[in-house]
């Protein structure tokens, strides 16, 4: 961990990045590796005692290549082709559980259509699988975890050429561990209670509070990647600002559970995503991964208050027994053992109500106060946040998109529709 400010840059600034979780270390993780931008320039900052301890840890960790809207399409492609060479390059399959994966809609009732653009699926409690194009039915395709239910009707809506899997957890400690090698410094449990200014309002530093000591660190560019948390971290620093981050919380209860069938020597395991349709009062998604675990997830709820921080972050006792009698209902055993829980976990997921994730520089009119920044690479306020569900599968193509925008590139993905609302 490193605690001393550095202002050694390329254009003699530092970048304050506000959130370790997978935006803002894909974004660390491409800014360093550009050589436009020092990484000993570059500062993450989470207040956290433990990372990764919320969305970006303990999410499904499932990728698509071409599940999204058009709004997001170029990002969502850019992203899967480089978590693809990501994990080609760095032995992704065994560090961080890369694999291939097929997806399938599976359904009791035979009645039931999924239809839609998958732009609302997620606050609408429907399923994902709406966001699939081409179906077929290839009961070939179980997975030997998935019950065999009498009437149920299994469709494949993705193959392995659009859709994969990863361990979220240990995607992010790599990325981490990239991102301190290359000398970015990491500030945790810290927390940033202000900008500061100079003589003629423009955004010249930072204060950070760490330990019970504040101190001064000079910036002129800031990223906030906090996730759901972002409109507070944005309301903190520009109180005065008439704008606000358009982003609400969803909370997400999820099991992790032991793969009963899983054999230690099956190099040629095959991922599954199994998104079914409303049956148990939910609509429950599924997602094995490589080394023999099996997520679920899909109990979604707006009721659920944010705390201040993730590891504050307390299920639901009665929301978790209803997942527990989902994966009764749905999972297969051996010798009729019972299913063994390896985690119980509620995430928070940041959504917008077009279903867009935000991905832009703030206009300095928005900062209030007369605040401004730096023109162009020099300095600004910039924002990502707002994934909804797909903020694993989308990380690297932000990451990369925002360090470009930061630096004055041109990005690698059409972001024209992602900008903070007016």
């Amino acid at each position: 961990m490193a605690d001393n400010a550095t202002t050694d840059n390329s254009n003699g600034s530092n970048t304050v990045i506000l959130g370790a979780g997978i935006i803002g270390l894909s974004t660390a993780y491409y800014l360093s590796q550009s050589g436009y931008t020092n990484p000993q320039s570059i500062h993450l900052v989470d207040t956290t005692e433990e990372l990764f301890y919320c969305s970006s840890g303990f999410a499904g960790g499932f990728l698509a290549a071409d599940w999204f809207a058009p709004s997001s399409a170029s990002l969502g492609i850019l992203s899967f082709q480089l978590h693809k060479q990501l994990a080609e390059s760095n032995n992704g399959r065994k560090i961080w559980g890369y694999s291939r994966s097929t997806g399938i809609s599976y359904s009791q009732d035979t009645e039931s259509a999924i239809d839609g653009s998958g732009e609302d699926w997620l606050s609408n409690g429907t399923s994902r699988a709406q966001a699939a194009g081409t179906r077929h039915n290839v009961e070939s395709n179980r997975p030997v975890w998935l019950k065999e239910v009498d009437g149920a009707s299994l469709e494949v809506i993705s193959h392995d050429r659009s859709t994969a899997q990863i361990d979220p957890l240990r995607f992010c400690r790599w990325m981490l561990e990239q991102c301190l090698q290359k000398g970015v410094q990491l500030h945790q449990p810290a927390k940033v209670t202000s900008i500061n200014t100079d003589g003629a309002s423009q955004l010249n530093g930072v204060r950070i509070q760490k330990g019970g000591v504040e101190a001064e660190l000079p910036c002129t560019r800031i990223i906030i990647t906090s996730g759901a948390w972002a409109p507070r971290t944005f309301a903190s620093l520009f109180p005065k600002a008439s704008t606000r981050i358009p982003i609400a919380p969803l909370a997400g209860h999820s099991l992790l559970l032991k793969n009963p069938f899983f054999k230690e020597l099956d190099e040629e395991e095959m991922c599954h995503a199994i998104f079914a349709t409303d049956t148990l009062g939910f609509s429950p998604e599924w997602f094995s991964r490589a080394g023999g675990e099996v997520y679920l997830a899909g109990l979604n709820s707006t009721q659920i208050p944010l705390p201040d921080q993730a590891t504050e972050v307390k299920c639901n006792p009665e929301a978790i027994q209803q997942m527990k009698e989902c994966a009764k209902a749905m999972m297969g055993t051996v010798d009729n053992k019972e299913l063994e829980s390896i985690r119980e976990s509620l995430c928070f997921r940041p959504v917008t109500s077009s279903g867009r994730p935000i991905v832009a520089r703030i206009p300095d009119e928005k900062l209030g106060a007369g605040i401004k920044t730096r023109p162009g690479k020099e300095g600004g306020v910039f924002v990502a946040a707002g994934h909804g569900a797909w903020g694993i599968s989308q990380a690297p193509g932000t990451g990369l998109c925002l360090a470009e925008l930061v630096e004055g590139r041109e990005p690698s993905a059409n972001l024209s529709a992602l900008v903070l609302p007016a």
